[in-house]
Order: structure tokens, then sequence, then C-alpha cells
């Protein structure tokens, strides 16, 4: 669960990107399936399918900042996952970004 003290101020400046997002329209469940369920497999088609989603929406980069800003630790946000935000948040990734 997000800390919530990492996230934003409840006003709608700091939210209204979510009104344009893919998301609202086709439902949670491409974003957040149930690991257990789906095994593997599964889970990297319904991965896919979140990212192709997330291709096609405008607001995309305001997920992924929202995401990053409050280290969502699941779902596919901002047309990452959860394990890819983990890594684009590493030290290593953090000084590459800073160095180019």
């Amino acid at each position: 669960m997000p800390n919530p003290s990492r996230l934003p101020a409840p006003l709608l400046q700091n939210w209204a990107w979510q009104a344009e997002a893919v998301c609202r329209e086709v439902g949670s469940e491409p974003f957040f399936g149930s690991a257990e369920e789906e095994g593997r497999r599964g889970r990297k088609e319904r991965d896919l399918q979140a990212k192709s989603l997330c291709g096609s929406c405008p607001v995309v980069e305001a997920c992924l900042d929202h995401a990053l800003a409050t280290h969502e630790p699941h779902g596919v946000w901002g047309g990452l996952t959860a394990r890819e935000r983990r890594r684009l948040r590493s030290p290593a990734a953090m000084a590459t970004h800073l160095s180019t």
C-alpha cells in the first residue's frame, strides 16, 4: 500500500489528470489482476494488455510520475509494472538518468 504521507494533498489539481485516464473506461482488472489466480503466463498477458492501454492514454506521464512519487507497489501505472518502477528508482538507474 502506498505510504499516505507520500500522497499528494487532496486538491483538485493534484488528481485531475485521473479524469482523462484510459483506465477509467476499462476498469482496474487489466492493471491489477490476481497473481494467485492467473499464474505467471496470465500475469504477463495482463501486463501486456495494460501496457497497450497505457500506450494510448493521454495522461500516461502524469500516471507514471504519481506512481513513482508515491512508490505505488502494485499494478501497472504509467505503462510500467511495479517491478519496472522499482528498477527505475534504483540507485544505478537514477545515476544513469542524472548523467544523461
